[in-house]
């Protein structure tokens, strides 16, 4: 007899990440899918939605409500960071556990909380210091007015400076704004040697066509010149950039065709978020399913126990012809939320050390 199992999704089919959002739920789907087609396994997975439709204030009240009755304990859900802070408090209170598959900009442990796609350390600061000895150290930062924007943009200013580089200016664009002509002007003026895209959305896609077009205009930014970097960039909304996207460098635990980690592992996923939800839904139920203590079971899928964040592989890729061509390959990577353990920051340069006489 199998037993059943009770999970939750809660995503947004509407909205400004509703592609992204797409893209956990079918790696979830996908995962909860395989799980119940393996007869072998001892439980299988039921899934109950709720569709927030894009409104910060929809997340909690859904989230307690899957968790009311006791049935639901784990929930597959949320994209942006606001929304993930706002059902912690329902889990807190109901005993739940959110998995939490989208990247993020780092400094959270919540114990209630599974962080199964990458933060800053397994992320932005590999992909920096991978472009600090390829392209220069003069970076431009620009971000949504948003927690994602603040805080990569705020780590990526202190890691340019503690590598002896120059920030040669930042802006922030409110959330869906897509006039980007002062951003151009800036990045026109300051010439940088890269630009550290943190935008979102139509606002990353706006400034992804200006910037096709001021290569065509200035020889400065030819093709080559101020790569464009980016650490949420994936497969998902490649088709709606189109060619705008042609040569940015992004950094994430998967990109198509690369293998899937932990749990997941000999799995399909066509980017990062279906690999991540895919991930977090095997390694629930794996725990699920699992004799012994689940903090050992947690430990036993690539879940450090401590930070609740897994252990990940570091790609860095090209877009090249609408699709990535990884660079390089990296890991796995411990995760070090709140950028406190260095030897956790691959490829970091540390200071060279010399004998005073």
């Amino acid at each position: 007899m199998r037993r059943d199992v009770e999970i939750g999704l809660l995503y947004s089919r509407t909205g400004d990440y509703a592609a992204i959002a797409a893209a956990c739920r079918r790696g979830a789907l996908n995962a909860v899918a395989a799980i119940n087609a393996d007869h072998g396994k001892g439980i299988r997975l039921r899934v109950t939605e709720q569709d927030p439709a894009g409104n910060l204030d929809h997340y909690e009240p859904l989230c307690a409500d899957m968790l009311r009755d006791g049935r639901v304990r784990h929930v597959v859900g949320c994209v942006t960071s606001s929304s993930r802070k706002e059902v912690i408090p329902a889990l807190e209170k109901a005993g739940g556990t959110l998995w939490y598959a989208c990247p993020y900009e780092g400094f959270e442990c919540s114990d209630r909380v599974i962080y199964t796609h990458a933060c800053a350390n397994q992320h932005l600061l590999p992909l920096l210091h991978w472009a600090f000895s390829r392209y220069g150290r003069r970076g431009h930062l620009v971000g949504s007015n948003y927690i994602w924007g603040w805080e990569m943009n705020r780590v990526a200013r202190e890691v340019i400076g503690s590598a002896g580089g120059t920030v040669t200016g930042e802006r922030h664009q409110a959330l869906g704004d897509t006039d980007v002509a002062r951003l151009i002007d800036e990045l026109r003026a300051a010439k940088p040697d890269f630009v550290l895209n943190n935008l979102i959305g139509q606002s990353s896609r706006a400034f992804l066509e200006a910037m096709r077009v001021l290569r065509a205009e200035d020889p400065f930014f030819a093709e080559g010149t101020c790569t464009v970097l980016s650490c949420n960039l994936t497969e998902c909304e490649l088709p709606g950039f189109g060619a705008a996207a042609e040569g940015v460098i992004a950094a994430g635990p998967h990109f198509a065709g690369a293998p899937l980690w932990g749990a997941g592992r000999g799995a399909a996923a066509a980017s990062s978020f279906e690999a991540a939800a895919y991930v977090a839904v095997a390694t629930l139920a794996a725990i699920e399913e699992g004799p012994g203590d689940p903090a050992a079971r947690l430990a036993g899928c690539g879940v450090d126990p401590e930070t609740r964040h897994m252990e990940l592989p570091v790609l860095i890729a090209r877009v090249e012809g609408g699709r990535f061509r990884v660079l390089e390959h990296s890991g796995p990577v411990v995760a070090d939320p709140y950028l406190a353990r260095r030897e956790r920051w691959p490829t970091a340069r540390y200071p060279a050390l010399r004998v005073v006489t």
